[in-house]
């Protein structure tokens, strides 16, 4: 039947131009974009599960970067600690020298200078020994010394790491008198002050924490190990009052060599050699402060042993999602330029069609004739 109003062989060959340049279309986005899947309407179980392998691997990615600056972090905290042993060491030495009575007073007074002078670079190093601005070896990092670092791409999935508690310098101690002490600033929980009494034995005065006022512990740390007293043979207490920042005791007595410190070097700030007894004392609390330095750092190097380890499997572990990743999201570019080459000639004999189509509809004049 021939007919004009309705051109089925037309419509057949438009709408199958219509579906082609559609197939054509996403074939050529995936070959511009690379990726398979452009849209929801793509596949839309493929975009829900590309979606999260990206954030997994965005995730795995930047834990890598924190383990790095975490291992950057520790080798800061134990090349400062390095240096600490070194100047124990010294410090040792000169105790062992000074023990010695082939030295006169004057003689242990020199070395005492030395002494003193390295003691309060590693109270200095303790408070001046920063990452990122912010002091690492005072026992402020973290929770009371302990850095928690995200190695994963999860919560949860995190290294911990002591940094130690090496000594503060951020406060400072002055004799107000004879019984009085008072503070720059309110200690906090573990510092201790230092003080020279009689000139025969250093007492150390402890704070648990808080600012309140009230009593505080005192102990003494001469090499007997006894309770201190003053002169008269009375025992001896301390007042803290917050609002003044005073530490103020019970007896009267001369006191020199004050100082706060807290963690591995407070009982050093509590030594000097200028006689054979105090170097004899030293000489113990050096080699107790030198294991700690010593055992903080096997901890720190052992800590940036294991991040290493956790950074390399952290990148094997993205490596391997993004070729999971690959698989369900990216294109093939074998596939999808075959795809082009069939929906290009497809669309070209589809034109061609659709032109004979509609110059079918010609023959219809010949019957008017």
């Amino acid at each position: 039947m021939a007919t004009i109003n309705t051109n089925m062989s037309a419509k057949v060959a438009s709408n199958s131009l219509v579906r082609n340049d559609r197939t054509m279309s996403a074939t050529m986005e995936r070959l511009s974009t690379g990726l398979r899947i452009n849209s929801a309407k793509d596949d839309a179980a493929g975009l829900a599960i590309s979606s999260k392998m990206t954030s997994q691997i965005r995730g795995l990615d930047q834990a890598v970067r924190n383990a790095n600056d975490a291992i950057s972090m520790i080798q800061v905290a134990e090349g400062a600690m390095k240096e600490v042993t070194n100047m124990f060491q010294r410090m040792r030495e000169l105790a062992v020298q000074a023990i010695s009575d082939s030295n006169t007073s004057n003689d242990r007074s020199a070395l005492n200078n030395e002494y003193k002078q390295l003691s309060q670079e590693v109270q200095r190093i303790g408070e001046n020994t920063q990452w990122n601005g912010t002091n690492i070896l005072d026992d402020t990092i973290g929770s009371n010394g302990v850095s928690t670092f995200q190695v994963g791409a999860n919560a949860n999935q995190t290294i911990d790491v002591d940094f130690g508690n090496l000594s503060q310098n951020d406060n400072g101690v002055t004799l107000t008198s004879t019984t009085v002490l008072t503070l720059d600033k309110a200690p906090v929980a573990g510092d201790s002050v230092t003080v020279k009494a009689e000139g025969a034995q250093f007492w150390t005065i402890t704070f648990a924490g808080g600012d309140s006022d009230g009593a505080i512990a005192i102990s003494a740390t001469d090499a007997d190990g006894k309770s201190v007293t003053a002169n008269n043979g009375a025992d001896v207490t301390a007042t803290w009052a917050a609002s003044a920042k005073t530490i103020t005791l019970s007896s009267a007595t001369n006191m020199t060599d004050a100082s706060v410190s807290r963690g591995t070097h407070a009982p050093v700030a509590a030594t000097d050699i200028t006689s054979r007894a105090f170097a004899s004392t030293a000489l113990g609390i050096l080699d107790t402060a030198i294991q700690g330095v010593n055992d903080t750092r096997a901890l720190l190097g052992a800590s940036m042993s294991r991040l290493e380890y956790a950074s390399d499997n952290l990148q094997n572990v993205s490596q391997n999602a993004s070729a999971a990743r690959s698989r369900v999201l990216d294109a093939d570019y074998a596939s999808e330029t075959t795809e082009l080459a069939r929906t290009q000639i497809i669309q070209q004999a589809g034109t061609a069609m659709l032109s004979q189509a509609n110059q079918s509809q010609q023959s219809v004049l010949s019957l008017l004739k």
